[in-house]
């Protein structure tokens, strides 16, 4: 394995849409999520490519905002590693990678969410010192809801 971290430049974010697919388990069609994607690269949004030589592997989002509770801060998300690269210390390299950029952008705070089921993230972001500090709660306003 020749594994490494690169900032995925805007002009080619698209190669992230395979890895988001599968996140999504398909339930996004490729048009809206490459729609999304478009959308997020003009709203302080950046993605973490892994490579394995150069072959993506894996993908972070991440979010760049000022919280009135924390200042400068970046929220990762939609963390994907292929099932193939997992449990080989790749997670931890890329949080420490994570770690070193957003310092250089002067953030204090690394946030994230996870879903209530994962408990492998759980384990894995409390070895990696996050605390769990509330709950992130969703209402689908849209109109197939009301």
């Amino acid at each position: 394995m020749n594994i490494r971290f690169s900032i995925i430049p805007k002009e080619d974010i698209l190669i992230i849409l395979p890895l988001l697919n599968k996140l999504n388990n398909g339930n996004i069609s490729e048009e809206i999520l490459q729609e999304r994607v478009l959308e997020m690269i003009t709203q302080n949004y950046e993605c973490l490519g892994i490579y394995d030589d150069e072959n993506l592997i894996g993908i972070c989002g991440m979010w760049f905002q000022t919280r009135h509770y924390a200042g400068k801060s970046c929220e990762i998300d939609h963390v994907i590693i292929d099932d193939s690269y997992q449990s080989n210390g790749i997670g931890g390299k890329m949080m420490e990678f994570i770690y070193e950029y957003v310092a250089g952008k002067k953030c204090n705070w690394v946030e994230l969410n996870t879903y209530v089921h994962n408990f492998p993230s759980h384990k894995f972001y409390n070895n990696q010192n996050f605390e769990a500090k509330g709950y992130h709660f969703v209402k689908d306003i849209s109109a197939k809801s009301n």
